[in-house]
C-alpha cells in the first residue's frame, strides 16, 4: 500500500533544477536509501517531504492521517534539559505536563519539599484527566529501546547518544515514515550496528540518506537514485543497483556519443549554406534545430573529483615508536601500558566507542600530548598532514580559494604550478564557488575543501580523523583508491567499516578501561570480538 506519492516534483534555487518533473512512491515497510552526489538535492527532498519547504510545482498524495518523523544530520546546539525532557518534547504540548511531573518526582526524592508535593498533586490530576500516564510510559519505553537513562542531562551525552535521544524523540509520534539524513554520522561502530538492528526490526517505512556502504547493504531493500534532477527507483539491494546503474550509464554514454556525432555532421552540412535553403531540405533544417534544443537541455554527468597527493620526501623506516604508554582523563583510564611500532607505509585504523580516546591516541602518537607514563618517539624526516573531523581548520571569514591557499592564485602540485581555480575544479568547485565565502558550502563541500587544502601539503604521514563524514559515496571510493596508492604512512580514525576494511593494514582498538588491542586488517575482527563480549556480559547480567 502506498503511504506517500509525489508526481511532477520540481524544485530550483536559481541554478539547474534539483528536481525536474520527478516522482516517487513510498510503500509500507520499505527501507529506501536515497543516493546521489553532494549538491544533487537529497537533503532538500527530505525537507520537502517533512514539510519544511515547498516545491515549485508537483502533486502529493498521502495516506489519511500520515505521520512523518525526521532525524536531521546535525544535532541542534540549543537543546537543554534531561534526556527524558528532550524525548518527551516530541509529543508536543501534551509533553510539558509529563516532563514537569517526571522532573519534580526526582527533585522530591532528593528532598521532601511540601511545595513540590503540592505541585505534583496538581500535575497528577491533570495527567489523570488527560491520560498523560500513557505518554510517560511511551517515553520510558522508547528510552529503554534506545538504551538511554532519561535522568541524564542531554548536554552531557556523547554525539552518538544525542543522536539516539533524537531518534527516540522522532519515534514518539509513531511515524508511518521516518526520514534519516546521514544517521551514522557521529555514531561509533557498535552504535551503527545497534541502529542497523533497530531499523531492520522496525515496521516503520524508512527513507534515508547515507554514505556508509555497509549500513546501506544491511538496511536498504530499495534504492532511490537522484541524478541530474531525475529520481529513479531500483527495487533491489545495493550491490545489484550498482551493477544496473553502471550498465545504464554506459548505455546513456553510447547513445549520447551517437547523437553528438549526428549533430556535428548536421552542423557541418548547415554551414554549407545554399543546400540548406532549398525547399526539400527544410525538414532537415527543422530537425537540426530540434537537435540543438535537445542538446542544450541535456544535463551531462558532473565530472569526478581528482584527488592527487603532493609528494613529500621519504620518511625514516621507523615512523613512531610507542613504549608502554598510559594516559588517564580525570579518573578515567583511556590508555594503559600500550606499546607498538609504526613503520613507513603502514596504514593504521583507530577504532573504539565514542569517548574511548581515539583523538587522544592520535595526539599522543603525534606528540601533541605527552603520556603520563611511558614514551612516544618519532622517526626522522616526518612531514605530517592532519584532517580535522570538526572542520576547525576552516576560516569562516575567508573565501573557498583563500581557505585553501591564502598567498596568491597559483599553487604547486608535485613541482608544477596550477591556478587555484583549475586546482579546485578537480574537487568539483565551480569558478563562482571558488570566490564565494565558505558560509554557503554544504557539509560535503566543506569536506572536499579540507581535502583540497590537505593535499596541497607535502606529507609522508597522513592523519585523517573521520574524513568520510558528509562525502558522497563516489568521492569516498575515490579517496579509498588514492589512499591505497599513497606511499606514506596513514593514521585513520573512522566509523565507516567498508572504508576501514578496504584501506587499512592493521587496526588499533580502544576497548575501554584503558585496554588497547591491535588486530590485523580492518575492523571486522575487533567488532566480532567486541559484540561477543557484550552479548556474554548481557547474558551474565540477565
Amino acid at each position: 500500500m502506498a503511504l506517500l506519492t509525489y508526481r511532477n516534483l520540481t524544485v530550483s534555487f536559481g541554478g539547474p533544477r534539483l528536481l525536474d518533473d520527478a516522482g516517487f512512491t513510498v510503500q509500507k515497510r520499505e527501507r529506501i536509501c536515497l543516493i546521489g552526489r553532494n549538491g544533487e538535492g537529497k537533503s532538500t527532498l527530505l525537507r520537502i517531504i517533512d514539510g519544511e519547504i515547498n516545491p515549485d510545482a508537483g502533486e502529493i498524495e498521502a495516506a489519511p492521517g500520515l505521520r512523518i518523523g525526521k532525524l536531521d544530520q546535525e544535532v541542534p546546539g540549543h537543546l537543554e534539559g534531561t534526556v527524558f525532557e528532550i524525548v518527551a518534547a516530541g509529543l508536543g504540548p501534551a509533553a510539558e505536563t509529563v516532563a514537569e511531573y517526571h522532573r519534580l518526582a526526582h527533585e522530591y526524592d532528593e528532598g521532601h519539599d511540601d511545595a513540590i508535593a503540592e505541585r505534583m498533586d496538581t500535575l497528577q490530576e491533570e495527567l489523570d484527566r488527560t491520560d498523560g500516564w500513557s505518554l510517560e510510559h511511551k517515553v520510558e519505553s522508547l528510552l529503554t529501546r534506545v538504551e538511554l537513562n532519561g535522568d541524564t542531562l542531554f548536554s552531557s551525552l556523547s554525539g552518538g547518544n544525542k543522536r539516539r535521544a533524537l531518534l527516540a524523540r522522532a519515534l514518539t509520534l509513531d511515524p508511518d515514515i521516518l526520514l534519516l539524513d546521514e544517521p551514522t554520522n557521529h555514531l561509533d561502530i557498535p552504535g551503527i550496528r545497534w541502529l542497523e538492528e533497530f531499523l531492520r526490526k522496525s515496521t516503520i517505512s524508512l527513507l534515508f540518506v547515507s554514505h556508509d556502504r555497509a549500513f546501506i547493504r544491511r538496511v536498504a531493500n530499495r534504492v532511490l537514485d537522484l541524478d541530474r534532477g531525475q529520481l529513479t527507483s531500483w527495487d533491489c539491494d545495493y550491490e545489484t543497483y550498482l551493477s544496473r546503474k553502471a550498465d545504464l550509464l554506459a548505455g546513456e554514454a553510447k547513445q549520447q556519443a551517437v547523437f553528438d556525432k549526428k549533430l556535428a555532421e548536421e552542423e557541418v552540412w548547415i554551414r554549407k549554406g545554399i543546400q540548406a535553403r532549398r525547399t526539400r531540405n527544410e525538414g532537415r533544417v527543422r530537425s537540426l534545430e530540434k537537435m540543438r534544443i535537445d542538446r542544450a537541455k541535456r544535463r551531462d554527468i558532473i565530472g569526478t573529483s581528482n584527488l592527487n597527493f603532493n609528494e613529500a620526501k621519504i620518511s625514516g623506516q621507523k615512523v613512531i615508536t610507542v613504549d608502554n604508554i598510559s594516559y588517564d582523563w580525570g579518573n578515567k583510564p583511556l590508555i594503559q601500558n600500550f606499546s607498538t611500532v609504526i613503520w613507513r607505509g603502514d596504514k593504521i585504523g583507530i577504532v573504539g566507542l565514542n569517548g574511548s580516546g581515539k583523538t587522544t591516541m592520535i595526539n599522543l602518537l603525534l606528540e601533541k600530548l605527552q603520556p603520563q607514563e611511558g614514551s612516544v618517539t618519532s622517526g626522522t624526516k616526518l612531514d605530517v598532514a592532519y584532517f580535522d573531523q570538526h572542520r576547525a581548520q576552516l576560516d569562516e571569514t575567508l573565501s573557498v580559494a583563500e581557505n585553501v591557499h591564502p598567498y596568491g592564485d597559483m599553487v604547486t602540485i608535485n613541482g608544477k604550478s596550477r591556478h587555484i581555480i583549475t586546482y579546485l575544479r578537480d574537487f568539483l568547485f565551480t569558478p563562482e564557488t571558488v570566490r564565494a565565502p565558505i558560509t554557503k558550502l554544504s557539509g560535503g563541500e566543506r569536506a572536499r575543501l579540507l581535502l583540497a587544502r590537505l593535499f596541497l601539503q607535502p606529507a609522508n604521514v597522513l592523519v585523517l580523523d573521520e574524513p568520510t563524514n558528509d562525502l558522497d559515496i563516489e568521492t569516498v571510493e575515490l579517496l579509498e583508491e588514492r589512499l591505497l596508492e599513497y606511499p606514506g604512512t596513514l593514521l585513520l580514525v573512522s566509523h565507516d567499516r567498508s572504508f576501514l576494511d578496504n584501506v587499512v593494514t592493521s587496526t588499533i582498538a580502544l576497548e575501554g578501561d584503558g585496554v588497547v588491542a591491535e588486530y590485523n586488517g580492518g575492523c571486522g575482527d575487533w567488532l566480532e570480538q567486541y559484540e561477543a563480549r557484550k552479548a556474554a556480559s548481557a547474558k551474565t547480567a540477565k
